[in-house]
């Protein structure tokens, strides 16, 4: 980056798994939310926050000025498929789906992301993944997708 540079580009990330079965157990998605935040530490790719949840994933990041969105979820969907079926964290072969969200996150609005992300296991009592993308993709003006074609 030049000297004179300054890039801050937070980003909500979404991605499902694959036919968005439940298939992260509690132990997986402990493990699964561990390996994330190490991974992006490993790869200069600053965290914030993640939730596994048993058929998606939430994370809020800082993207690198040098990374493009496509390169994130390549790095994040293929290292972690490819450890979770090294590792057998889960019973059969797990692949993500196809796909993915990114939304732009204002700096002021971090703490309301965050608060979000930290509450998905309540969210997700009365609401479905696909629900939960949809009510994003109209609440930042974007299409509605069928299940299994976006994220």
């Amino acid at each position: 980056m030049a000297e004179h540079s300054f890039v801050r580009c937070w980003l909500h990330l979404l991605w499902g798994t694959l036919d968005y079965q439940k298939v992260l157990t509690e132990e997986a998605r402990r493990k699964l939310s561990k390996y994330f935040y190490q991974y992006a530490k490993d790869k200069g790719i600053y965290m914030k926050i993640n939730h596994v949840n048993p058929d998606h994933v939430h994370a809020l990041i800082e993207l690198p000025s040098k990374m493009t969105i496509e390169d994130l979820f390549h790095l994040f969907k293929g290292s972690s498929s490819h450890w979770i079926n090294q590792n057998s964290i889960v019973e059969k072969k797990f692949a993500w789906e196809k796909g993915y969200a990114a939304f732009s996150v204002s700096h002021s609005k971090l703490d309301q992301v965050i608060k979000f992300i930290a509450e998905q296991e309540q969210r997700h009592w009365n609401m479905t993944f696909e629900q939960e993308l949809n009510e994003l993709i109209k609440r930042h003006e974007l299409i509605t997708v069928e299940k299994g074609k976006t994220v």
